[in-house]
């Protein structure tokens, strides 16, 4: 499932590759969706990972928590760490977070903590969305910043940077192209 950025008011509804719907090889084990009022610029060049261009996306967020949300649910997060995700030469990034409403959510404040109290789960994390293509017949995807999930600071620093990209492109400083800001 995904926001259709084309789409008037971007509904939420089943990604399509090449007229056909487009299914996950396997299960993700994490509640995966998008920070609002984010965009990923395809015209800005990141310095930080390999002069990559935004993907023209909102950003994604991966939520740990133990809680399986629903298609459209609304969730207050604590971003954790960001990984730089590198597909198809476009930067998509991939916040990781957790749920204020999480059990866990007091003992989880930064990278080292989701190591700490969810042991292997960034490495699942980063695995997963290095292979998920590959059935296709695409190349694994690649990460920057070393292959390694960033601090929180980074992590906030992605969110508000891409938020004032979002209010650039809201305000028509930044072409739309085929985005709908309706």
């Amino acid at each position: 499932m995904e926001v259709a950025t084309d789409e008037s008011f971007t509904p939420i509804k089943q990604d399509t590759k090449k007229g056909n719907l487009r299914y996950y090889p396997y299960n993700i084990n994490w509640n995966y969706g998008l920070f609002p009022q984010t965009w990923e610029d395809p015209t800005l060049a990141n310095t930080d990972v390999e002069g990559a261009f935004g993907d023209n996306d909102p950003v994604d967020v991966v939520e740990i928590g133990e809680r399986r949300a629903n298609i459209g649910d609304v969730l207050k997060v604590k971003p954790l760490a960001a990984l730089a995700m590198i597909d198809e030469g476009e930067l998509d990034w991939k916040i990781v977070a957790i749920s204020l409403d999480d059990p866990k959510a007091s003992l989880v404040n930064d990278v080292d903590d989701v190591e700490k109290h969810f042991p292997g789960t960034l490495t699942a994390i980063r695995d997963w969305f290095r292979d998920y293509k590959i059935p296709d017949g695409k190349p694994a995807n690649r990460f920057g910043l070393g292959n390694k999930p960033t601090s929180k600071e980074y992590a906030l620093k992605v969110i508000e940077e891409t938020n004032e990209s979002w209010e650039k492109l809201v305000k028509r400083n930044i072409p739309a192209g085929e985005l709908s800001l309706a």
